[in-house]
């Protein structure tokens, strides 16, 4: 796990938070990609792959609300700054047995990345993979949300290895 000395900057000299100014930080082009998956029995995966649940097609609305909850993560997220989008993209792809992976692609030219955005559309989309699917199995787990990779900024490029 990739740890840094960096001091916090979201508390001001009260030690009360605060949103960080960004106000001398240079525009850049960001992007940032970050994947979840969703733990299911082999029955529920095969029911969203052929679109046979009641609900409607489960990975239509998952990626709606991915897109949807990138596009609000401010109002989720306290601290956040609201950021003009320039892209959102949801993907899935499943290993054929009981999981389903959702990757998430955000980017934005600003002062400040779109990490949280990207980890909300994938959590976003996941909560919503339950909710579609709820009837048939509650037992679903979502996990393994994280940051695969950033680009652009002050701190350079990330990778998750």
């Amino acid at each position: 796990m990739e740890r840094t000395n960096e001091p916090l900057t979201h508390f001001n000299e009260q030690g009360r938070a605060r949103m960080v100014d960004v106000t001398d930080k240079a525009v850049t082009a960001r992007v940032a990609v970050a994947e979840g998956q969703v733990k299911m029995a082999p029955e529920t995966l095969r029911r969203i792959r052929e679109r046979s649940v009641a609900k409607g097609d489960v990975l239509a609305v998952a990626q709606i609300a991915g897109i949807q909850a990138a596009k609000r993560t401010a109002d989720w997220i306290p601290m956040c700054h609201p950021l003009p989008l320039t892209g959102v993209d949801i993907r899935f792809a499943d290993d054929g047995a009981d999981t389903l992976t959702i990757t998430a692609e955000v980017k934005t030219t600003g002062r400040t990345g779109v990490e949280m955005e990207a980890l909300t559309a994938v959590s976003a989309a996941a909560l919503t993979v339950y909710d579609m699917c709820k009837a048939l199995q509650k037992d679903m787990v979502i996990g393994s949300v994280s940051l695969l990779s950033k680009s652009g900024g002050k701190s350079g490029d990330y990778v998750r290895l």
